[in-house]
Formats: C-alpha cells, structure tokens, sequence
C-alpha cells in the first residue's frame, strides 16, 4: 500500500530447516548504511525520507560546543532532542532531529556531517509504512487457515498449527506482553478489549503519575500524534485498520464464539502507534521502540516482543540502537521480510534485515517472509536465504478491522503476527525463557517446506504446536 511520502514495505516469514545455532551463525551482522552512495541506493530502491531532515548521533565525547559547530557547517537548526530514558539507562547520548536552513540536500549535509570527528552517524530521517492488500465463526466456517493445523477441523498443514496447541491447553497468558509498533489498535472492539493493555500505574487523570513522560498512556502512546489517543480509526474504519489487524492475528480472544481467534486467546497487547495516515519516520518509530522497553525496565512488565509489520528507506544506524536496546532487556524484534517479491540477501530491506548479535550478544530479529494456504512463497513476499527466517500464513488472512469489524489482508505484514503471536504463546508455557531461547525455539521447531527451502535461513515455516 502506497501513501504520500511513505516507502512500500512488506513482512514475511521464510523458514529453512536448519539447528538454531547455525541459524544464528549464518545471518551476518549487517552494518547500517552511513554512506552517501549507500543512501543514494536506498532511494533507487524507492525509499522515502522527510525532506530537509537529517537525524545525527554524536561521539560520547563530543561537547557541547562541538556539536554546535558541527550543526553550523551544515546550516542545521534543531527541531528535537530525542532522548529516552532507555537512552539514558542504556548510557547512551540522545539523537537530535534537524532541519536544513541553508539550502543544502539532506545527501550533502550528510556528506559533510560524517566526515566530522564528532558525528557517529548522520542519515536521513526515512520514512516508513505497513505493506498489505486489501466457536468463533471464521475459525469454524473454514475462514481461518492460518490457524489450522494438520490434525485441526478444519485442518491445513499449512496453519501456524495454533489450533493444535489450543487443543493441548496452550491459549496464552495475560502476563505475557507484546507491543505493537504499528498504527494504532481498536482498543474496544469485542474481539481485542479483553487483550488490550489497560496501564495501571497512570489512572486517567492529566498526571504523569508514573513519571515516564507521557501523560495518561492508558493503553499505550501514539508517537505520530503525540497523544495518549492509539485508536483514530473513526473515518470510514480506514484509520488504524493495519494495527488492529495484526493485533487480531496475535491475540484475538478465542473460544467467546465471536469473529476469529488469534494465536493466543490471552494475551496483553500495549500500543506503540508511530504510523499516521502519511506512514511513519525513523525519530518516531525509536520512540516507539524505547517506549516499550522502558515499560520492562521501568515496570518489570513481562515484554517478549514486538511486532513490527513495516518498512522502507535504508539502514538506520539510530533505528538499529533502539532495537539493541530492546534487544538487551529480552525483548525481540518480529519483523516483515517485505513486499517487493526481492531477495533480502541481495537488496537489503530494513528494519527485517537488522542484526543485533554484535550489540546485544545475540540477534533479536527475526524477519518473516508470507505463504499462502497451499504452502507456497507468497507471490509478493521477499526472502533471503540468509536472512530471512521462515515463512508463516500472509495471503487472505482474516482478522480484526476498525468499527467492530473483520476483514481480510494479505503481505508480509499479516505473516509476522503469527510469528509475535508464537513468541507469546512459548512465554506463556515457559515462564522466565530468554528472548534467545524463545527465538531458537521457534526457528526449531519449524517445518521444512519446499518453497521455502533455499529461501529463507531455516528452510521452513511456523509451527507454535512444536514448542
């Protein structure tokens, strides 16, 4: 899907069979494009960013005059500080977001920036956006493969096989928490309110009275509005449609004989709204990520992972530190492989192509690419025999929509939420396991799939009953 200033981005899940350790050993550490011919690249790619920003990172050691002057050779004034406090807790300096006000190209100012001793990284500010096409009833009528299983009525071996974990008692937790990075989610609608993060420590009342620096979060933050409001998706249910859509597929509450069901009947989902109706920027989506891990850090709340069914522009050295930041408080990142039927391997696709092994002692990442219900790689779906992981159902999924509807979507972002989803429903049945013992399990479990083989690192596709 296409959107003014947005970059078209898919999520997909590919799978080889293959141990977890040497899963992890063949995904090289990808290190983020600072270039200028690297950001050039990016953009024959049909990447996007905000005109006449540049996001920069500093040297630990860089003072304040220095950083001034840094600013001043490029004409540079500062719009935002960003400084988290998963920044600060990870002693890390903050990022500043600046506007261009002497004329120059953002590639030019870049240009210049990096050639500073000062200056970590100066990149674009990239824009981003979701990549899909346009006794629960659409479980039992047949509407549901991607929850089926081989041994399942309706059966497809194709599934996530989560109707098979359902009938061995595993339906999840609600002390098992997910964020999703993404538009906004329906808070009440009938299949998702049970599931959906209601913030105890800040009760409603105009008062940071957790003191994380939002005001009234209930149920999460929206970063492109900067309000506590996640759900705007009134306007003719187009709003927030994505968000609550994948939401669905990860925790849409299951056996209450309405809608569908998603991976985990239980579950708690916090909202991390960074795309608006225009998509979504790089300093917004860091929030969004730092925002969530500081609610672990901050609050112990048991964070496995976050889902993230986006993309586009090029690499972020700014994005991949919140990752690792995530990353270093067990939380991982679940993101779509992309929509542009491309070989990851050959033409990188960010954030799915994202590494965190040298920053956190493992990767976080897991990238997906979609199948459809006859086990075939989706025919948009990207892969990447070394860097992307497995496949999961992506192409007519059925799930929750704005208005207290449902509908169906297809693309990589509908194929990552049952991966988020397996990630949770392992944490529910192994209380305490690490966000890399819960990554090894799922790519171990998975099954070896033909179209899958060659393409992705594990050669096969999700299976969350082989936990």
């Amino acid at each position: 899907m296409k959107k003014i200033y947005t970059l078209l981005l898919a999520v997909a899940l590919c799978a080889v069979a293959i141990a977890p350790l040497s899963v992890d050993e063949s995904r090289a550490a990808i290190k983020p494009a600072v270039s200028v011919a690297d950001v050039v690249g990016a953009l024959g790619g049909g990447a996007r960013f905000v005109p006449g920003q540049v996001l920069v990172g500093y040297e630990p050691s860089a003072s304040e005059g220095a950083r001034v002057d840094a600013l001043h050779s490029v004409g540079a004034l500062l719009v935002e500080r960003i400084e988290t406090e998963a920044m600060r807790g990870a002693g890390q300096p903050g990022v500043e977001l600046v506007t261009l006000q002497s004329g120059l190209s953002v590639l030019d100012a870049i240009n210049i920036l990096r050639n500073s001793p000062v200056i970590r990284f100066a990149e674009p500010n990239w824009i981003y956006t979701h990549t899909a096409t346009s006794n629960d009833p659409y479980y039992t009528n047949g509407s549901l493969y991607g929850m089926y299983g081989d041994a399942t009525s309706p059966a497809n071996q194709y599934g996530s096989q989560a109707g098979e974990a359902w009938a061995a008692g595993h339906t999840g937790s609600n002390s098992v928490y997910v964020g999703v990075i993404d538009e906004g989610v329906q808070t009440d609608h009938p299949d998702l309110a049970a599931n959906v993060w209601t913030n105890p420590f800040d009760p409603v009342d105009g008062v940071d009275n957790d003191g994380n620096g939002f005001v009234d979060d209930k149920n999460g933050w929206d970063f492109d509005g900067n309000n506590n409001t996640v759900y705007d998706g009134t306007f003719l249910g187009l709003l927030d449609k994505h968000g609550t859509h994948v939401s669905g597929t990860i925790g849409a509450k299951g056996g209450n004989g309405v809608g569908v069901a998603g991976v985990n009947w239980n579950v708690t989902i916090i909202s991390a709204k960074f795309l608006g109706a225009g998509g979504g920027t790089t300093a917004n989506a860091i929030k969004a990520i730092d925002y969530i891990t500081n609610l672990k850090t901050r609050h112990g709340l048991n964070i496995v992972a976050t889902n993230n069914s986006w993309g586009g522009g090029g690499s972020s050295q700014a994005l991949l530190d919140a990752i690792v930041r995530a990353a270093l408080q067990n939380i991982l990142f679940i993101a779509a492989a992309g929509n542009d039927t491309a070989n990851n391997d050959a033409t990188a696709s960010y954030p799915a192509n994202y590494n965190t092994t040298a920053g956190a002692g493992y990767d976080a990442v897991i990238s997906v690419a979609s199948i459809n219900n006859a086990g075939a790689l989706s025919s948009f779906s990207n892969y990447g025999a070394t860097t992307v992981d497995l496949g999961a159902p992506g192409d007519g999924i059925n799930s929750t929509t704005p208005r207290n509807k449902y509908g169906s979507l297809s693309g990589t972002s509908m194929a990552t939420p049952h991966v988020t989803g397996g990630a949770a429903l392992y944490a529910s049945t192994h209380p305490g396991a690490t966000a890399q013992q819960i990554r090894s399990a799922i790519l171990g479990s998975v099954v070896p799939t033909a179209s899958l083989a060659g393409k992705t690192t594990t050669g096969g596709r999700l299976n969350v009953s082989g936990f």
